[in-house]
């Protein structure tokens, strides 16, 4: 089968590889209809490496087409329409009880001290094949696959697999109530996705930051206040004026360790990908190496006792937080990575209508094969062409 293969910093290609088959009783495999790259796929393009081996399939938000399934799955069947969550998960033990499913105790990578199996995400999440690829090998599917009906292209329901569910998360972890104003730092895919859940779930303001048009201009579109970096000297200091001195209610922090305005730790995550791989894994575990902008924007435009939802991914051991300050204003911290299952049941019924009231249609800006991936990556990495989110079709 043919897949999308990381081949070093910046570098990825489509190679044939071997097809994937059932390897265990609680496995499924899937032909991909629709596969999605992330922005977190871009960590691994660009700084991660030293968690990764050449030829390692990349990819986590697939959706699809059940070909095969393990004697001991029953909940799905050869032909039903799926979505895969970028987590895997088994359903049924301590964590997966609680709703806690990416941190599920039955694939968690305990030799790196990481949570839940991800599919598609180097050694740290037990370097699963991804789901750039014709086909996908599902494992714990006996729980982990969403059915989801015909009648709407792969897009209305492909973003359940990650961008709907963790922007889900992120609004429910600001605690937003009727009335309030919640920040959003960054409007890549799930920016716009959060902006939108959180309006949905009753903000009554939805400011957005950002410093690239198209952006700032489909958030526009959904009705959200945008502020561009570019032209704005100090972001915080905007928020406190447009919010009469008192800051916003929630900050949902949605860009994560590649931040800009972090000249200092620009060149410290960079020089630590060009290290030697066991060298590289030890700056990332000892250093403070993630770009702390955004954060640290987040940190100063909240309100004193307002919450702050952390979504974008971090890699660094030993970054540096201004403790004090969060202390003082009693500022709550939610973080982590999205549940997938656990939220679903709360996003699916918005999807299956005629109407679409998340705005999920409008999301989209490349559609392109699988054989043009490299290509993808390219674009989405140096923010070209106006791309904002790119589905592969393999």
């Amino acid at each position: 089968m043919r897949a999308l293969t990381w081949q070093g910093t910046g570098k990825v290609s489509v190679e044939t590889v071997p097809d994937a088959t059932i390897q265990d009783p609680t496995d499924a495999i899937v032909r991909m209809t629709s596969t999605a790259i992330c922005g977190s796929d871009l960590h691994l393009y660009n700084v991660l490496g030293m968690y990764l081996d050449p030829g390692d399939i990349l990819g986590h938000e697939p959706m699809g087409i059940v070909e095969e399934v393990g004697s001991e799955v029953t909940q799905i069947s050869p032909g039903d329409r799926v979505v895969i969550p970028f987590n895997i998960s088994c359903g049924h033990c301590w964590m997966c009880s609680r709703g806690l499913t990416a941190q599920c105790e039955t694939t968690q990578v305990k030799s790196e001290g990481k949570g839940a199996a991800l599919f598609g995400f180097s050694r740290l999440y037990g370097q699963v094949p991804g789901a750039q690829a014709e086909y996908l090998r599902v494992p714990q599917a006996q729980f982990g696959p969403i059915k989801v009906p015909d009648g709407h292209p792969d897009e209305r329901y492909l973003f359940l697999s990650d961008v709907l569910t963790t922007s889900w998360q992120a609004a429910q972890y600001a605690d937003i109530a009727p009335g309030d104003t919640v920040l959003v730092v960054g409007l890549g895919p799930i920016g716009q996705m959060s902006a939108r859940i959180a309006r949905h779930l009753g903000a009554e303001r939805v400011i957005a930051v950002d410093e690239v048009p198209e952006r700032l201009a489909m958030a526009g579109r959904h009705g959200i206040e945008t502020l561009d970096f570019a032209s704005v000297d100090d972001v915080p200091a905007a928020v406190l004026e447009l919010t009469g001195g008192r800051g916003a209610d929630a900050v949902i922090e949605a860009v994560g360790m590649e931040a800009h305005g972090t000249p200092f730790q620009a060149a410290a995550m960079k020089a630590a990908g060009m290290l030697p791989d066991a060298l590289a894994r030890k700056a990332v575990e000892t250093v403070g190496v993630d770009r702390m902008g955004a954060l640290r924007t987040a940190f100063a435009a909240v309100r004193r006792g307002g919450t702050i939802s952390i979504i974008g991914v971090y890699g660094g051991q030993a970054d540096p937080f201004p403790m004090m300050d969060l202390f003082d204003k009693g500022v709550t911290l939610r973080m982590g990575q999205a549940h997938v299952k656990r939220w679903v049941d709360d996003i699916l019924p918005l999807l299956t209508g005629d109407d679409d009231p998340l705005g999920v249609d409008d999301l989209v800006t490349h559609r392109m094969s699988l054989e043009d991936a490299p290509h993808a990556y390219e674009l989405f990495n140096n923010k070209e062409d106006g791309c904002i989110k790119v589905v592969l079709k393999p």
